[in-house]
């Protein structure tokens, strides 16, 4: 005789609940296919599988660290001098040698860290929330306020960013970092509004905002709750590469001598003392590794910046 089948749900990942007889439907319960990821998280899975954003990542992350607590790897003060061993070479305990002023140039080299990536972020910052605020209402508004803000943005192009900071600074007897970072932010802002600018253009005329426009939205609401978030990423990609830029460009001012001054003690400064009489031919490691320092801090910025541009432009998948 034959057994009867078995009683039970189905076999299988997924399984069908019958309702409970009031209207409702059944419920899927199991394994669902897996949501689309958005551009940010598709972008963070590229990202985590390249190893140049690795590796740069991980060097910023390390100069970061020592910009904000230099003492972890350098115990001396950058000020400590001992004018009797200047131009000597590398000894125990001082790995990079003494400069011309016999200041140990390893603790020195650490510590500039600090000044040239913090003028870089703060500079990069000020770019970003300028440039983003006058071409995100360019870009958005159009019409008279496209034709100011363009023609505005225009004139501030037309001043040549190193001979222009070299004018203002020249003018301006402040020290510290913040005349370097306000001259820098003041000039270099137009770059990033022309990519908001068309940034915006592009997404406003996408369908969901003129779907929630035609619910009655707000132009804020629209701005920064459906435009900006889907028209920020050049600009992220834009402003990670300037703020490598921006590091040399403080060191070149400082190297002119317009830009931060002893005592203030960053990779600049000790480049244009080391240039000073050509000590650095007798005594080449005075130069070196602050050069060094700048030079591979630079190229990781701009390495970050040339990952993250990759995983964000959908046209170069």
């Amino acid at each position: 005789m034959t057994e009867p089948p078995p009683v039970g749900p189905p076999e299988g990942p997924i399984a069908i609940a019958a309702g409970d007889g009031r209207g409702e439907p059944p419920t899927v319960t199991g394994t669902e296919p897996g949501r689309p990821r958005s551009l940010w998280s598709d972008a963070w899975h590229d990202l985590r599988r390249n190893p140049v954003f690795i590796v740069s990542a991980l060097l910023i992350c390390f100069l970061v660290l020592i910009s904000v607590w230099p003492s972890l790897i350098a115990t001396e003060s950058p000020l400590r001098c001992q004018l009797s061993r200047s131009l000597e070479g590398a000894s125990a305990g001082h790995w990079f040698g003494f400069d011309t002023q016999g200041c140990d140039v390893y603790t020195r080299t650490v510590y500039g860290a600090r000044a040239s990536i913090a003028v870089g972020v703060c500079a990069t910052l000020g770019v970003a929330l300028v440039g983003t605020v006058v071409g995100g209402l360019a870009g958005f508004f159009g019409g008279f306020w496209d034709a100011l803000l363009s023609r505005v943005t225009d004139m501030f192009f037309g001043i040549p960013l190193i001979l222009g900071a070299i004018v203002f600074l020249s003018m301006i007897k402040l020290s510290g970092i913040w005349p370097v970072v306000l001259v820098i932010a003041a000039l270099s802002w137009p770059q990033i509004a022309r990519i908001a600018r068309g940034a915006v253009i592009t997404a406003k005329q996408n369908d969901y905002v003129q779907a929630a426009r035609a619910l009655g939205a707000s132009s804020s609401r629209i701005l920064l709750r459906h435009i900006l978030p889907n028209a920020i990423a050049p600009v992220i990609v834009m402003a990670t590469i300037m703020l490598g830029t921006f590091i040399a460009l403080e060191a070149t001012l400082s190297y002119l001598g317009v830009g931060l001054r002893p005592p203030t003690v960053s990779w600049g400064v000790d480049i244009s003392a080391a240039s000073t009489g050509m000590q650095f031919r007798n005594a080449p490691h005075i130069l070196l590794y602050p050069a060094a320092a700048l030079s591979l801090t630079v190229l990781a910025f701009i390495m970050l910046g040339d990952a993250v541009r990759d995983a964000l432009d959908p046209k170069l998948r």
